[in-house]
């Protein structure tokens, strides 16, 4: 049975097959992700953030920091599938970033600067590519081979899954 706590919308189901209006709504939906992230964050206060949001979670600080680091990773993957023919998409050890010394002293805000930039840089990207290069794919551990479209939905879906679990702890602190 899924956990509501740890997948508060649901496991990621891509759509194999994005219309080009499909496509524009799920770009659409990426500043909406940076501009609910920080309405959340000006409800916590500097001791929520370093609550886990679930028993054997993330901090709420953990979470913001990896949604940088991932989107980081996630826009280099994207670039590097759009200029090489089905490049490896590196992985990397999440839980061990989040051990990583910068993860407790730089301010979430920093994180949420650099979301806010780097999605705003990804969505200029994003809003002139041709349904072709939408179909150009990467290749990676965990998913395989997948298409633009797929990594697309996968990156806005990541977004939203942890935009949830913030929003879901507020709630359940009654902020």
């Amino acid at each position: 049975m899924l956990d509501p706590i740890r997948y508060p919308i649901g496991l990621f189901k891509p759509v194999a097959h994005l219309s080009a209006s499909d496509r524009k709504l799920v770009i659409a939906q990426m500043p909406e992700i940076t501009t609910k992230l920080g309405s959340l964050l000006a409800r916590c206060s500097p001791q929520l953030l370093d609550i886990p949001y679930r028993d054997n979670g993330w901090t709420v600080k953990q979470i913001v920091h990896h949604m940088a680091d991932n989107d980081m990773n996630s826009y280099l993957r994207f670039k590097r599938a759009l200029t090489e023919d089905k490049p490896m998409a590196n992985s990397y050890r999440e839980d061990l970033f989040a051990e990583q010394s910068d993860y407790m002293r730089i301010a979430v805000e920093d994180s949420l600067l650099l979301l806010k930039l780097l999605h705003k840089r990804f969505h200029l990207l994003l809003e002139r590519l041709t349904a072709a290069q939408f179909q150009r794919t990467l290749v990676t551990s965990l998913l395989g081979e997948i298409t633009l479209d797929v990594a697309l939905q996968r990156f806005v879906w990541h977004g939203q899954h942890h935009t949830a679990q913030i929003e879901n702890f507020l709630l359940s602190k009654s902020l």
